[in-house]
């Protein structure tokens, strides 16, 4: 065979090797980034979550608070009389 033939076969195989090692670096390194990325967003939809919690406690303690002035409100009421 011809030794031009031999090195441009070479090279070709170089390279398509080269191109293959890269292509999955690279699909390994997406693969990785989405993985931390979702990992982020469950943080942070759990924090969603445990304020949403939070806010509802907050407004049952608030609604309890009002009925308990109130009540408060209606005792000063009877020893006014």
């Amino acid at each position: 065979m011809n030794t031009e033939i031999i090195v441009a076969l070479i090279a070709s195989g170089g390279g398509l090797l080269g191109s293959l090692v890269g292509v999955i670096a690279s699909s390994k390194l997406t693969t990785y980034r989405i993985q931390q990325l979702e990992n982020k967003v469950e943080k942070h939809n759990t924090v969603i979550e445990r304020t949403y919690k939070l806010e509802e406690t907050e407004a049952v303690m608030q609604e309890q608070i009002r009925v308990a002035n109130h009540r408060i409100a209606d005792l000063e009421k009877q020893m006014e009389v």
